[in-house]
């Protein structure tokens, strides 16, 4: 627990947040009118602490964030992140509060000058990752309220972005958005290969969806995939053919592009959900 402490000379980064040593540990504290009138040597009263970071190598960016940004933003972030926190069960990584305030910040800024936000997984988002999403509505209902600031729902699907990749054990947000792309590319073969406009809010896609996730996320991590027997494998490639087709492209795809090699039990799985799909059209 921290006790009440001295901050050092220029530490005080805003009204409510500081930098102070604690038991020989450089610390940012922050709390509503934590910094008001302090000075050095002041004291400062740990009823008032609401936040705690120790983010060691990190800090000097922290603090010229906590610096130089509206104050105003930096409170909506810490808000949308004990938001996530609560509402997904889990804690974020500390990076959060440094990637998230400096994208948030930025990104309001240029939406206040008109610029365009946009987001060409949204949709992938958005059925990969469905809470994380949720948080990102949540935040967007927040801006408009606190800054009258309309962000898209582009916007929506980054802040899901940055939230997903801060849960511990999750995967880097450069893993995460190429999942997000890999399931786009799957979709656009479909689409090309039935020529047809799948539904995003369809059933047959979230399940579609959920089952690349899974199949992806095994893989990475060396995990056995679902096997079919042989007589079933048989049925599902003489019954759906073209399904069975559709998916092959896919595994020929992910090999190429990706180095992912889809075992034959997958594609048949993968394509009774392509067939699902052509079923609901």
């Amino acid at each position: 627990m921290l006790r009440s402490v001295r901050h050092e000379n220029k530490k005080v980064l805003n009204n409510n947040t500081v930098v102070v040593n604690d038991e020989h540990y450089e610390k940012i504290v922050m709390g509503s009118g934590i910094g008001f009138n302090k000075r050095k040597g002041d004291e400062i009263e740990k009823e008032k602490i609401e936040k705690i970071f120790v983010m060691a190598e990190e800090n000097e960016r922290f603090q010229e964030l906590l610096r130089t940004l509206p104050v105003s933003h930096i409170e909506i972030a810490e808000e949308i992140i004990s938001y996530a926190e609560a509402t997904l069960g889990v804690p974020l990584n500390t990076h959060i509060h440094l990637a998230l305030t400096d994208h948030l910040s930025f990104a309001i800024e240029r939406i206040g000058k008109g610029f365009l936000i946009e987001n060409k997984l949204l949709n992938e988002i958005k059925a990969l990752y469905q809470k994380e999403y949720q948080v990102g509505q949540w935040a967007q209902n927040l801006i408009k309220e606190r800054l009258n600031i309309a962000i898209p729902d582009d916007e929506v699907g980054h802040i899901a972005l940055h939230i997903h990749t801060a849960k511990e054990q999750s995967n880097s947000m450069e893993s995460t958005i190429k999942q997000a792309a890999i399931v786009k590319e799957i979709i656009e073969i479909i689409e090309a290969h039935l020529n047809v406009k799948v539904q995003y809010e369809s059933i047959s896609y979230q399940r579609l969806i959920a089952h690349i996730r899974f199949a992806l996320q095994a893989m990475e991590t060396n995990d056995p995939l679902q096997q079919m027997d042989e007589e079933m494998l048989g049925l599902i490639k003489m019954k759906y053919k073209e399904s069975y087709i559709c998916a092959s492209k896919i595994k020929e795809h992910l090999k190429r592009d990706y180095d992912l090699e889809f075992p034959e039990s997958e594609l048949a799985y993968i394509a009774l959900h392509i067939q699902n799909i052509a079923n609901a059209l």
